[in-house]
C-alpha cells in the first residue's frame, strides 16, 4: 500500500466519551508555544487539512476527538497535546486529558508506577498536573488539577426567539463557555433530549458569540465561547451536565472544563469554598468527581483551581492513512448524521 500519509491512533475513552490520542505520525507542528501550535492549527490552511483528515468522514466521525501528541516545551511537562475537533483545535479538555494520561501510560511512552503515577500535561491553557492510580499495568483512574478558572460574566441576559430571554454565566475553565441551566429552555438532561439540548446549544451558541466577545487575557490564542454547558442540579446535590458541541452533539462525559467553568461560578456566588467535592453526570449518568483545591488569580480576577477525577479505558488501535488517489483528504459532512451545522463544512 502507498499511503500518502499514516497517523497511528490509540482509542481511548473517559468515562464514555472518546478520545483517540495520536501516538505516531504526527507531523511537525509550526510554533514555538503551545498556543503559538494551537494558533496555526486554527488558522493556516495546512492545519485545517489535518483537523479534517482526522475529525471528518471518511476517517473520521461526529463523535469524539484526536489528541495530537507532541514534544513538551515546558521543562516540567512530560507530554503535550492539542485536541482536534470538526470545528477547530481546542486548548484543553479534562476528557480528553485522562485519555491522554491513560494512553500515555497504557502504552508505555511514560513509564507507569504503581500504586501511583504523576505525568504533568502541557497544554495551550498551561500544565494539567495527572494523578493516575495504577495497578497490574492499568491506569484505573485519573485526577486532574486543572488551570485556573475564572468568571467573566455571571447572568448575561441573551435575547432568543424560542425561549424569552435565557441567561447565562460566561466562565472560562481551560476555554470558555456559556453555562446555562437548562429549565430555561424546557428540557431535561437525559438522553431521550440529546437532539433537542443540542439544537438549543448551536442556537444559543451563534447568538453568544455574535454579542459577546471573550479573550483569555493572557492567552489571546484561546477566545471565544466554545460550548453550550447546560447544567441541572440534582436534590443530592448531585450536578447533571451537558455539553453541547458543534455541529450538533453532545459530550458522553460530564466535562471536565465544563465542570471547571462551573465551580468558578459557584465559587463566585458562594456556593463553594476551598475542600469542597461533589458529582457531576453526564447525559448517559456517567460520573466525575469535582473538587475545589485551591483560589488564585488570573489577571486580577478571583480563579479558582478545580480537581476532576475520572475512567479512561483504551478499546483499540487504529492507523488512519491517506490513498494519494482519495478523492475526500481534506472529508466531508453531511448534515443527515452530523447536524444541520454541517452544511457548513
Amino acid at each position: 500500500m502507498r499511503w500518502k500519509r499514516t497517523i497511528q491512533l490509540l482509542d481511548v475513552h473517559a468515562e464514555g466519551e472518546i478520545g483517540r490520542v495520536a501516538i505516531g505520525g504526527v507531523p511537525k507542528i509550526p510554533g514555538d508555544t503551545i498556543a503559538a501550535q494551537l494558533h496555526w492549527l486554527n488558522t493556516d490552511p495546512k492545519g485545517d487539512e489535518l483537523r479534517r483528515f482526522l475529525c471528518l468522514e471518511p476517517r473520521g466521525a461526529p463523535i469524539g476527538s484526536v489528541n495530537l501528541l507532541l514534544p513538551a516545551r515546558h521543562p516540567e511537562a512530560d507530554a503535550a497535546f492539542i485536541i482536534l475537533q470538526p470545528d477547530q483545535a481546542h486548548a484543553s479538555s479534562g476528557s480528553n486529558s485522562i485519555c491522554v494520561t491513560t494512553a500515555l501510560l497504557e502504552s508505555g511512552i511514560v513509564e507507569m508506577k504503581e500504586p501511583e503515577t504523576i505525568v504533568t500535561l502541557e497544554t495551550a491553557a498551561g500544565l494539567v498536573k495527572a494523578t493516575a492510580t495504577c495497578r497490574d499495568g492499568r491506569c484505573e483512574k485519573v485526577r486532574l488539577t486543572m488551570v485556573p478558572s475564572f468568571v467573566h460574566e455571571l447572568d448575561v441576559a441573551i435575547d432568543t426567539s424560542h425561549w424569552g430571554k435565557i441567561k447565562a454565566d460566561i466562565c472560562y475553565g481551560g476555554i470558555f463557555y456559556a453555562l446555562v441551566d437548562v429549565g430555561q429552555i424546557g428540557l431535561t438532561i437525559e438522553k431521550a433530549n440529546a437532539a433537542g439540548l443540542v439544537q438549543a446549544g448551536m442556537i444559543l451558541k451563534e447568538l453568544i458569540n455574535r454579542d459577546i466577545k471573550v479573550v483569555h487575557p493572557e492567552i489571546p490564542a484561546i477566545s471565544g465561547v466554545a460550548y453550550v454547558m447546560f447544567r441541572d442540579t440534582e436534590a443530592d446535590g448531585t450536578v447533571r451536565t451537558c455539553t453541547t458541541m458543534w455541529p450538533g452533539r453532545a459530550d458522553r462525559s460530564p466535562c471536565g472544563t465544563g465542570n471547571s467553568a462551573n465551580l468558578a461560578t459557584l465559587y463566585a456566588r458562594g456556593k463553594a469554598k476551598v475542600g469542597d467535592v461533589f458529582t457531576s453526570k453526564s447525559i448517559i449518568g456517567s460520573e466525575f468527581e469535582v473538587g475545589l483545591q485551591a483560589v488564585t488569580e488570573v489577571a486580577g480576577r478571583p480563579a479558582v483551581i478545580p480537581t476532576i477525577t475520572g475512567r479512561g479505558f483504551t478499546f483499540g488501535l487504529t492507523q488512519v492513512a491517506l490513498d494519494p488517489f482519495d478523492p475526500h483528504p481534506n472529508g466531508f459532512a453531511l448534515t443527515d448524521v452530523w447536524g444541520p451545522a454541517a452544511g457548513e463544512i
